[in-house]
């Protein structure tokens, strides 16, 4: 027989534990730093494409950069030219909008892989170096891996709004097969 006094006490149960999120939610913060990433590298790169496209801002039009092209080894130097000017042009507008953000990262991330070979390695730093190259190589594969963060037209598009590594992953590898196989027609 128990005693009045002792009370039986029910064991504790344990809290339900909440489990972690799949991915941290972004912070303004980090929102706003993507959002400069992509407009910096973005704008600069579709200049970079209206100058082979038009001849803006001092660049060589379809015909000065098809010849850069074609002594640069590659075949059809006008087609090449129109091909890089309508990359960086829409990539660079696609990335600064955050629009299609992995493949618009992954594209300009080809081109600039193009870029350091014709460039060549002689040195890392200028005015021979590749170091200007490699930044805007690794900053578009950053954004295509790392998504555009919330201030981004792919946070309207129901099919990228989530964005995955796998997306990026996926998106930043095509671009280096694309690089490759037109790396492969060069002369």
């Amino acid at each position: 027989m128990t005693s009045p006094s002792v009370t039986p006490t029910k064991p504790q149960a344990a809290a339900p534990a909440v489990p972690a999120p799949a991915f941290a939610p972004s912070s303004p913060a980090h929102d706003t730093g993507l959002l400069l990433l992509r407009l910096v590298l973005g704008l600069t790169m579709a200049a970079h494409g209206t100058q082979k496209l038009f001849g803006w801002f001092g660049g060589g039009g379809i015909s000065g950069t098809g010849q850069f092209f074609t002594a640069s080894g590659y075949p059809a130097g006008d087609a090449m030219a129109v091909l890089a000017g309508l990359t960086e042009t829409l990539g660079g507008l696609g990335l600064a909008a955050g629009l299609l953000t992995p493949l618009a990262g992954a594209a300009l991330f080809g081109t600039m892989i193009n870029a350091i070979a014709v460039h060549g390695a002689g040195s890392f730093f200028a005015p021979e170096g590749i170091e200007y190259e490699l930044l805007l190589t690794a900053g578009a594969a950053a954004l295509a891996l790392t998504g555009p963060g919330r201030y981004a037209v792919d946070r309207f598009l129901p099919v990228v709004r989530a964005h995955r590594l796998a997306h990026g992953a996926g998106a930043v590898a095509l671009g280096a097969v694309l690089a490759g196989v037109l790396l492969l027609v060069r002369d």
